[in-house]
């Protein structure tokens, strides 16, 4: 049976958008016909925008050695390189002193943070934090806080806590918006509850840095963490931006050719003495083609942020209305459905396995989503109400640059079609995972079989 959607989609006000690669791309459905992508997973990974790949072809032709070389085209590189600093620094509102590390992305950055902490440090955070920012924090000077019943109990629970720390250098890590549910923390709130207490803050910008402006100053904290691929700039860079004093002081993530200032012998040692600006963390050849693309992101969205925020909001009222008339779908939610978030939802719909759904979203609709626990499983496991089980999984739907009403209406559609009449194909599990039973879709000329 076909649904059609008509009333529960409110109307969309066309926004001007920077245009991404890949908003024509057709792909193979299981009934032998071809249709537009609809990429409804800009949480994982955003597809690049058209500047930016302009940016990295321009700067290909010059491609070569950052701060070891005397030809011409080193020295563009590394002026490329270096100019970079200074836009992440704007993009985030950073201090002019602060310190601006590159590394692959959120996870190595903090990761990177985590290893720069004095020792004895105190660490706060709650137990909803993405994998990147609840796992780099081991010991036991470390205490992870439940995942809160509202933003005001989060207030609560985190003054609490460093009300008992012991004294000494403290550090909360929060982030700035849920990789689950899209939903906005209170960080300015939660950040002036930790000044109380002479904590500094790790703020994980992952996911609320492609929508919203981030800005050190205004919220108060003290490191900002952010992803390239989740920037529109998916050519392997992210970045640590914040105070340098611990990571001045803190022997270097990496060691090795770039992070040194001399290294000589000593009898049978050898003598080392590190740089001491944000390079001390950048040993080896840096990705100056990744760095380049995204501070060309930050450079595109910083201009255009009110578009972009006002094309995301009403993508996600048009989303939300439409999973709300969907018979057995429930979303899920931290803080309430009413509380601020950016365009993700996740969700699980009554009778249905969540790997099937986005199976047949993708094989008989040409959608792409997630499923599973998000790589934050303590809190969608709670969220799911089996906490400390993997039985129970979601499907989350996020949208971004790449997104249109038309995607949203396909969505929505797929979904009553499934709820009502089932899968259209045969769909068995394959190592975990639902695929549609012989497969006709062809992949793509150059992706070649694994032998």
């Amino acid at each position: 049976m076909e649904v059609v959607v008509t009333a529960v989609l409110p109307p969309q006000t066309a926004v001007s958008v920077p245009p991404v690669v890949g908003a024509r791309l057709e792909v193979p459905l299981v009934d032998g016909t071809r249709v537009r992508y609809a990429n409804l997973d800009h949480a994982a990974s955003a597809p690049a925008l058209e500047a930016v790949r302009d940016a990295v072809d321009e700067l290909l032709p010059w491609y070569a050695s950052v701060h070891r070389g005397a030809g011409f085209a080193s020295q563009v590189c590394t002026r490329v390189h270096e100019q970079a600093r200074a836009v992440l620094r704007r993009f985030v509102g950073a201090r002019p002193t602060d310190a601006v590390v590159f590394t692959r992305n959120t996870t190595d950055s903090l990761n990177l943070l985590a290893r720069a902490v004095p020792r004895g440090t105190a660490v706060v955070l709650f137990d909803t934090e993405h994998h990147a920012a609840l796992l780099p924090w081991r010991g036991p000077a470390v205490r992870r806080l439940r995942t809160p019943a509202g933003s005001g109990d989060a207030v609560l629970a985190l003054d609490r806590a460093l009300a008992e720390a012991p004294v000494g250098p403290r550090l909360v890590v929060l982030t700035a918006a849920s990789n689950v549910t899209g939903e906005v923390w209170p960080v300015a709130e939660l950040a002036a509850v930790a000044r109380r207490h002479g904590a500094r803050i790790a703020l994980d910008a992952a996911q609320l840095a492609p929508h919203r402006r981030v800005d050190i100053g205004a919220l108060d904290v003290d490191w900002v963490a952010l992803s390239g691929h989740k920037l529109y700039a998916p050519y392997g860079a992210g970045a640590l931006v914040g105070r340098g004093d611990w990571l001045r002081a803190a022997e270097p993530y990496l060691v090795g050719g770039g992070a040194t200032a001399a290294v000589s012998e000593r009898g049978e040692q050898v003598s080392v003495s590190w740089v001491p600006g944000a390079e001390r963390h950048e040993a080896g050849s840096p990705n100056v083609v990744g760095v380049h693309a995204l501070a060309t992101a930050c450079e595109v969205l910083g201009r255009q942020f009110d578009g972009v925020v006002e094309h995301e909001r009403a993508l996600l009222r048009q989303l939300r209305a439409g999973l709300a008339a969907v018979p057995g779908l429930r979303e899920l939610a931290l803080f309430g459905a009413d509380h601020d978030r950016v365009g993700v939802v996740s969700f699980t719909v009554d009778g249905l396995d969540s790997g099937l759904v986005a199976a047949v979203l993708s094989a008989e609709h040409g959608i792409g989503v997630r499923d599973g626990l998000f790589c934050a499983h303590v809190a969608t496991a709670r969220l799911l109400g089996r906490a400390g089980s993997h039985e129970r999984r979601a499907v989350r739907v996020s949208v971004g640059l790449g997104t249109t009403a038309e995607h949203v209406d396909r969505l929505v559609g797929a979904l009553r079609s499934l709820v009502a009449d089932g899968p259209a194909a045969e769909y068995a599990l394959v190592d975990g995972r639902w695929a549609p039973v012989d497969d006709p879709r062809p992949l793509p000329p150059f992706v070649h079989e694994v032998r």
